[in-house]
């Protein structure tokens, strides 16, 4: 199947990200003992009061001071200064079958993490955290450009080189694929991988076709990007031990999240995209404190 444009992709991202807003990771003590982890004379996550400013609709009403509020007609929210950085790190599955979807009116399970990526880093970004590409050839930045070189380098990982090796620095991970290789393959490319991103996610994405295996009568299956296949009579004949390996797959996959100390969550492509935003972004909120 042929991706969707990097451009497309970007725009929805961009779509996303300005409903989630900035992402605030409340991550001090994770990198309090790197250089330059004093105040940054810039609002940003911290402790120590920076300044109010006027409300947005993007902040969203949770961040409202109602306090100082009160005092005046319009809406303001509180901001701390910018105390430290941390180092997000994203990889999308470059395989062959990542880059799948079951029907043209969905994107493809890569592209789909591709999107979702950007919006993260593109919120996390504007809280002035780094983001870039595990295993990519550039280095992480924050700021407006992020998203877009998060996609860039997301998009050019070659299929055919190594697992990418653990970051020099200490980083927190988002790492996307639908995980249908060897568990065991799995383990021993994630572990190393979670000795430096204590803090990570596992985002499996699936297209609907694989949820509900809706297959019938003579049936013809095939592995993405390899011509050779396989022609099952009775494909419904498969359905119910299929169903029950897909649903084993993703049970031991949440046990495998919880080994490396990270979480798993599994997104459909025909469900909204900012549903599965939010289940990230309130990840690293909540547990991107760890030490």
């Amino acid at each position: 199947m042929t991706q969707a444009p990097l451009h497309q992709l970007r725009a929805e991202a961009a779509g996303l990200a300005s409903q989630l807003g900035s992402l605030s990771t409340h991550a001090r003590a994770a990198s309090a003992a790197q250089v330059g982890s004093a105040g940054r004379r810039r609002s940003g996550m911290g402790e120590n009061f920076w300044q109010y400013r006027r409300f947005v609709p993007e902040d969203g009403a949770q961040r409202v001071d109602w306090r100082r509020s009160a005092r005046e007609e319009h809406l303001f929210v509180r901001e701390t200064e910018l105390e430290t950085a941390r180092t997000f790190l994203f990889w999308v599955d470059p395989s062959p079958g990542f880059a799948w979807s079951g029907d043209e009116a969905h994107l493809a399970k890569a592209d789909r993490a591709l999107v979702l990526s950007m919006a993260l880093a593109g919120s996390l970004s504007r809280a002035g955290e780094r983001c870039g590409a595990l295993g990519g050839a550039r280095s992480p930045v924050s700021g407006a450009r992020a998203a877009q070189r998060v996609g860039e380098d997301l998009r050019a990982l070659d299929p055919k080189a190594p697992f990418p090796r653990p970051p020099r620095e200490a980083a927190a991970a988002v790492i996307a694929s639908d995980f249908y290789t060897s568990l065991e393959d799995w383990r021993r490319q994630l572990t190393p991988i979670a000795a430096k991103c204590r803090d990570g996610t596992l985002l499996q994405v699936c297209d609907p076709v694989e949820i509900s295996y809706p297959f019938e009568g003579r049936t013809r299956f095939f592995r993405p990007g390899d011509d050779q296949g396989r022609i099952v009579g009775k494909a419904e004949s498969l359905r119910d031990a299929y169903l029950e390996r897909f649903e084993r797959r993703r049970s031991d996959l949440a046990h495998l999240a919880a080994e490396l100390g990270w979480r798993f969550i599994t997104h459909v492509t025909n469900l909204e995209a900012r549903t599965a935003l939010g289940d990230l972004a309130r990840g690293f909120e909540m547990q991107g404190s760890r030490t």
